[in-house]
């Protein structure tokens, strides 16, 4: 006989169990919604960026909103049908022995090595004194011979010197004609290396290390740490030069300022000994056309009372940063100007967002770009290029500041979206941005600026193992100078091997006349040249 099977009877939930549940379950539920919120954020930033990439690699070129229709490049961003095989890898199972130094083969300092097939010049130095001397009276008895390296564009060769030793038959006397001055006393660099190395270390990025390699190539011999002596030795004769122009950029009525960052110096921070730490240029960019960078270890704000004094006055034109914002409030007789283009960077980055209202405002701004391209197109200057501003450029910047205020006020839209911040940012320096509408001299952006400083970002490579500041500092001091013959259009080996020469016998009191702006008015149509030169005229 079977026997029904008895009904569970459910066991009542009490307040206390019901309400713990509740509570867990709400735990739950926020957490989830924590999650999800940051899962949101994450993935609209990483759109953003993905936004960002494509409109640098495929958008418009500039501030004035130049498409390039022939890039056709969409399928890089899409979604590949198949996916991509991966590559076989193996595992390293070797570890790689520490290289020792042969001492036998070390290259040193003890002086000059080239063998049989580097061509020698010879040049055969004659001496007044000595040509005085009747030639019956005179007798050749040796001749005393002094090496030294120089450079022709993309190649090198010895100059030989050789200077006679001669014997006055009437008292015996012995003369020897005295070497040829040089640049470096007692150096086997001849001015035209000097020019050399510089040029191709800073203009053309060319370490020293492979500079050292060319020479073996060529099969010259000379240690790597001569090399970087040359150039630091070189540098330091420069730097009265460089001092002389960053009097002469203070002096600007409209000074152009900024920073970017250099690896320079050991780090004292515990954890990092031993490491590079980070330092600053702060490139002042004057009326004139020419460009210095000022290097400090810090971007304090009180590197930018340092730099341009309590002598300064005029306008100055930078980016968004604060230092220089409250460094003009502290000096009354100061303009501040700020810079279209960092503005427009805030709505370029906001497109990705919201890319219909983000393109309004980039038109605007673009449309301002295009005026002063017709201004630049029209070589207007002074009240006529004032006068142009005021009739074309004002309605569209009255547009501008209506369009932002228009857009702060509306209530959908987060007060951390980006299209608001850059709203924010532009109105915040409204009185900075229109000071291009009220003086014809000061630009609508600082572009020329970084366009100058491009050549410190390019070359962090070149000068990766800056150990010291004193050697970024020689850095800046040469890129000061080779930046600003770039600027007027100076060939900047020229330049150096004329300076280099002229700077030890020039009047200190004229030291601003070696200047490339003014050394090109003074000097560049009859350039000193060196020996290697003058042998090839």
């Amino acid at each position: 006989m079977k026997t029904m099977p008895q009904a569970r009877t459910k066991t009542p939930i009490s307040p206390q169990q019901y309400a713990r549940l509740q509570g867990d379950y709400d735990a739950l539920q926020r957490d989830h919604a924590a999650l999800k919120r940051q899962h949101d954020h994450e993935l609209a930033s990483l759109k953003q960026q993905l936004a960002w990439l494509k409109r640098q690699l495929f958008g418009p070129k500039s501030e004035k909103r130049l498409i390039d229709e022939a890039v056709d490049q969409k399928a890089l961003f899409e979604t590949a049908g198949e996916s991509a095989e991966v590559a076989p890898t193996e595992s390293i199972s070797y570890t790689r022995k520490k290289a020792v130094k042969e001492r036998g083969n070390a290259v040193t300092d003890s002086g000059l090595r080239f063998s049989e097939d580097v061509p020698v010049e010879v040049i055969r130095v004659a001496d007044p004194e000595i040509e005085a001397i009747p030639e019956q009276h005179r007798i050749v008895i040796g001749e005393k011979v002094t090496h030294r390296l120089a450079q022709r564009p993309g190649s090198y060769v010895i100059l030989q010197y050789v200077r006679p030793v001669i014997k006055d038959l009437r008292d015996d006397h012995v003369h020897t004609t005295p070497a040829p001055a040089n640049v470096l006393e007692g150096s086997l660099a001849d001015v035209s290396l000097l020019a050399g190395l510089m040029v191709d270390k800073f203009c053309y990025h060319l370490p020293l290390y492979r500079q050292h390699q060319r020479l073996a190539t060529n099969g010259i011999t000379v240690s790597r740490s001569t090399l970087t002596n040359l150039v630091k030795r070189a540098v330091q004769l420069l730097e009265p030069v460089y001092d002389a122009q960053l009097e002469q950029v203070l002096q600007s009525k409209v000074l152009a300022m900024d920073e970017t960052p250099i690896k320079a110096g050991r780090s004292k921070t515990p954890g990092r000994k031993g490491k590079m730490k980070q330092a600053w240029f702060w490139p002042v960019y004057g009326q004139d056309d020419e460009v210095c960078f000022v290097f400090s270890p810090t971007r304090a704000s009180r590197v930018v009372t340092d730099t341009l004094g309590k002598h300064f006055s005029g306008t100055l034109i930078t980016d968004g940063y604060a230092a220089y914002a409250r460094y003009a409030q502290a000096r009354p007789e100061i303009t501040h100007a700020n810079c279209w283009a960092h503005a427009r960077r805030k709505f370029d980055a906001a497109l990705g967002d919201e890319p219909k209202a983000a393109d309004q405002a980039l038109e605007l701004i673009g449309q301002l770009y295009r005026i002063e391209a017709q201004i630049t197109d029209q070589a207007l200057t002074g009240r006529n290029k004032l006068g142009y501003r005021s009739q074309h450029a004002l309605p569209v910047v009255q547009a501008f500041w209506a369009w932002c205020e228009q857009h702060m006020r509306r209530m959908d839209r987060p007060k951390t979206s980006l299209l608001r911040r850059a709203a924010n940012y532009a109105l915040s320096r409204k009185a900075s941005l229109e000071v291009f509408l009220s003086d014809p001299e000061v630009p609508i952006d600082t572009n020329h600026l970084e366009r100058a400083l491009r050549p410190i970002p390019m070359g962090k490579k070149n000068w990766l193992f800056s150990w010291t500041e004193l050697g970024a500092r020689d850095i800046g001091t040469i890129q000061s100078l080779l930046v600003t013959c770039r600027i007027h259009g100076i060939n900047p080996y020229t330049y150096l091997v004329d300076v280099l020469q002229r700077v030890g016998q020039h009047p200190a009191s004229k030291v601003e006349q070696l200047t490339p702006r003014l050394w090109k008015e003074h000097f560049a149509s009859k350039p000193l040249v060196s020996d290697v030169q003058w042998i090839d005229q």
